[in-house]
């Protein structure tokens, strides 16, 4: 028995001397983090058409009523109602037509006539 006591004994001093057992790390337990709530999205908008610009639509309205008079190979421009004629005609007669003819034209307030008579053209 008194080995048994002696036994213990100096376990228990062995225990005591000895540092205490480090903690075993625990792996942190993922958070459950609950999603945000779906943003509703923009209605997608069809992509609008660019806006045409007016004075190319004058110019073009000026140069289908020329042509549709059979007044071909005029060059038009238009800056807000002011139509410019370039080019050539045979006549003197079919310059002033051009003119007259542009000045009908919706949307014309004045017309700039810059065609040359040139026989033959």
């Amino acid at each position: 028995m008194k080995k048994l006591l002696a036994a213990l004994a100096v376990l228990a001093l062995a225990a005591c001397g000895e540092e205490a057992p480090k903690p075993v790390p625990v792996a942190p337990q993922p958070q459950v983090v609950p999603a945000p709530a779906p943003t509703p999205k923009p209605e997608a908008k069809a992509p609008e058409a660019p806006t045409p610009d007016p004075n190319k639509e004058l110019a073009s309205r000026v140069k289908r009523a020329l042509e549709g008079a059979n007044l071909v190979g005029i060059d038009t421009s238009a800056s807000d109602g002011k139509v410019s004629l370039w080019g050539t005609t045979p006549t003197d007669a079919d310059r002033e037509r051009a003119a007259s003819i542009a000045a009908k034209v919706d949307g014309v307030k004045s017309v700039d006539n810059q065609l040359k008579v040139v026989k033959g053209s």
